[in-house]
């Protein structure tokens, strides 16, 4: 569910309009519903109530200072994957005591500084990385809290760019070798081995992979909590999202749709796995991205151009792939509605960016009702994986964001200013 709706006419974020944050703030244009982003946390908690755990919200998926600090203020732990990462969860306000540091790329500064910091775990994907962990924690005459992430090979049924379950990805250590990595790792004096940790995707719809994952993991989780003393097993994130809704038709109720009738859904997910994960008497982490923020946001862009060929209908916007690259890198589908509902019939549309990409579009051959130069176009369940994946493209300028409680809103990223976008170069001294 989300806070978006039309309200008379007019799109609107919780209590307030579009319109009214597009007058003050321009576009293109990140606006998030906080009430979303509680309610998602708090649903998806719920549901855990039999289990000891904690869910540590993916940080990668949308990093903005506000809505770490939302989290922050329920009491989520963090998942990271950069010291960036970690000093804005500090900057936020977060507790790098409910932090696990994943990736498989970890440098020695990244590793001391979360050690400084006294992060809750961290991820480890390779022995080469346990034992460079163990090196700079020995220097600093420090232990290491460390978990490995095994890949059980399970095939998530997602998309092979955000799939990394099986063992043609490069994450985690195969689940048969995982006992000898353990074993070899107990004898590495500045490292604790604290729990176990695995993530076998991203947009996951169904339970079933998540069960067929758990129900593989979970005798090695038990193995190894008898052998080393484990107090803890991540199951990682990859919950799902409904990406097309009926709001574009004007039905309220979206969430009726056959797609979100279907998809997974926090007790749907609790159902399943809460059995399993009981008998372990462990404490159990969970590491989601998407399913908190992705429909917590959208990203409204201004009509620039209606540009009519002899076989298509291009709707040409303000916002562009280096705003928002999930179509572009992921074919992904965003649903798009008119800020100011329009009614009578729908036109086959391209809406398309001003980069000079041919891959810069956000839809094609979409039925959009028939738009005007100066209209304002919504692109919702852009709150995961939108505005964290900005770049400069162009020479194009960061988009601003905004944060809405109520009636109340807050702009919580300002617009880049272009002449900072090359701040840090330099020319050379002998051009």
């Amino acid at each position: 569910m989300h806070d978006f709706r039309h309200v008379n006419g007019k799109l609107c974020c919780e209590g307030v309009t579009i319109e009214s944050l597009v007058k003050q703030h321009g576009t293109p244009l990140y606006v998030y519903s906080q009430k979303t982003l509680r309610d998602h946390f708090q649903e998806l908690d719920r549901a855990l109530v039999p289990l000891d755990r904690l869910i540590c919200y993916a940080a990668k998926a949308n990093s903005n200072l506000a809505v770490l600090r939302t989290f922050a203020d329920l009491g989520s732990g963090f998942d990271i994957v950069s010291e960036g990462e970690l000093r804005r969860i500090m900057a936020a306000g977060g507790d790098p005591a409910k932090c696990v540091f994943a990736g498989v790329g970890k440098t020695e500064p990244e590793i001391e500084f979360a050690l400084r910091q006294g992060i809750y775990c961290f991820n480890a994907e390779s022995e080469p990385e346990l034992a460079r962990i163990n090196r700079v924690a020995a220097r600093l005459k420090k232990v290491a809290p460390v978990a490995v992430r095994v890949n059980p090979n399970v095939d998530a049924g997602t998309h092979h760019k955000i799939t990394t379950g099986t063992y043609a990805n490069k994450f985690g250590i195969a689940f048969e070798q995982i006992e000898g990595v353990y074993a070899r790792a107990s004898k590495l004096k500045n490292l604790r081995l604290r729990g176990l940790q695995m993530h076998i995707g991203s947009q996951l719809t169904e339970v079933q992979p998540f069960e067929l994952a758990v129900r593989k993991v979970a005798p090695l989780v038990a193995a190894l909590k008898a052998q080393h003393g484990l107090e803890f097993f991540s199951i990682g994130g990859g919950l799902g999202i409904v990406y097309r809704s009926a709001l574009a038709s004007g039905d309220a109720k979206w969430w009726r749709t056959p797609e979100a009738k279907n998809i997974i859904t926090p007790q749907s997910y609790a159902a399943r796995l809460v059995p399993l994960l009981q008998p372990l008497g462990l404490h159990i982490l969970l590491e989601p991205g998407r399913f908190m923020v992705g429909n917590a946001g959208l990203l409204v862009t201004r009509v620039e151009y209606v540009k009519r060929t002899g076989k298509k209908n291009f709707v040409i916007v303000d916002a562009a792939m280096n705003d928002l690259i999930r179509p572009a890198f992921y074919d992904s589908y965003h649903e798009i509605v008119p800020v100011r509902r329009k009614g009578g019939v729908t036109v086959s549309s391209d809406v398309v960016g001003p980069i000079c990409e041919s891959g810069d579009y956000f839809a094609k051959d979409r039925p959009l009702p028939k738009v005007r130069q100066g209209d304002y176009l919504a692109l919702l369940s852009a709150g995961a994986y939108g505005s964290v994946m900005g770049s400069n493209y162009n020479s194009r300028p960061l988009a601003a964001e905004v944060m809405v409680s109520g009636r109340k809103s807050a702009l919580v990223r300002a617009r880049q200013p272009i002449g900072k976008i090359w701040e840090g170069e330099r020319v050379a001294q002998w051009a």
